[in-house]
């Protein structure tokens, strides 16, 4: 969790760079995370569920 022991506002500076560098550079990058705020961040999400993948092409429905 590559934010895991930051504030919030740390946070999103973190995000802030790595949203550019996806943007900019076309990149893909894999973070495990339990926060649903960052998740939501993210432009598709993959959940792990009893040992199994499951993607959603959108994680904006996370709650």
């Amino acid at each position: 969790e590559p934010t895991g022991n930051l504030d919030e506002s740390m946070r999103d500076e973190v995000m802030e760079v790595l949203e550019g560098q996806w943007k900019e550079h076309g990149l893909t990058f894999i973070m495990v995370t339990h926060d649903t705020a960052l998740a939501r961040r993210a432009p598709r999400l993959a959940t792990i569920r009893k040992g199994r993948v499951t993607v959603t092409e959108n994680a904006g429905h996370i709650m």
